[in-house]
């Protein structure tokens, strides 16, 4: 890691493939209505920043740290998560666009997932224990082997995972949806 560090600073309508962003640690910085999509930042650290309205999707995050970071109003198509630095790695979404992003044996306990489109994004293996998904597509998410103890799928839609696969220790799920965890008995509910 470069020893560049920023802090407290706000950074409005930058197009990063144009300009680049200094590779660093940032520290209680706003990026606002940025573009980061197919931007490598890979090995550069996000701590207690906010990110929104922006783009970051197909963006390289490699080795990144994204410490008590939030995502609000923003683009991750296909980001690849599971390949940040897992250290401390603290991250919550809200009317984000996540679809085919992997989260892929990362612990993310606790992270909310507010208004998002979670479409084919692969949970495989995540420690999810009381993460809270409110108000959340799940269309085709891929959940094996994930931790859903506690997990709040109360208010989210179009899940279907094997409970046999998963564990949903005292996870909460509206009766409206309940069907998503019988999808592979094939069954009709009426």
């Amino acid at each position: 890691m470069n020893e560049n560090n920023f802090e407290n600073g706000i950074y409005t309508k930058i197009n990063f493939a144009e300009t680049k962003l200094k590779i660093g640690e940032y520290d209680n910085c706003k990026f606002i209505d940025c573009d980061f999509s197919g931007v490598n930042l890979s090995n550069f650290a996000f701590i207690e920043c906010r990110f929104e309205n922006c783009n970051f999707s197909n963006a390289k995050i490699k080795q990144t740290a994204f410490k008590d970071v939030k995502f609000k109003n923003s683009k991750l198509l296909g980001l690849n998560f599971s390949d940040c630095d897992p250290f401390l790695l603290s991250l919550n979404f809200e009317n984000c666009l996540l679809k085919l992003a992997s989260f892929y044996k990362l612990v993310l306990k606790k992270t909310d997932f507010v208004y998002c489109n979670l479409q084919e994004v692969d949970f495989t293996e995540a420690n999810l224990i009381a993460a809270r998904f409110d108000n959340c597509d799940l269309l085709r998410a891929i959940f094996v082997n994930t931790i859903l103890e506690k997990a709040d799928f109360l208010t989210s839609f179009n899940y279907s995972f094997d409970p046999e696969l998963n564990k949903i220790k005292k996870a909460k799920f509206s009766q409206l949806s309940v069907s998503g965890l019988l999808d592979k008995y094939d069954i009709i509910i009426q």
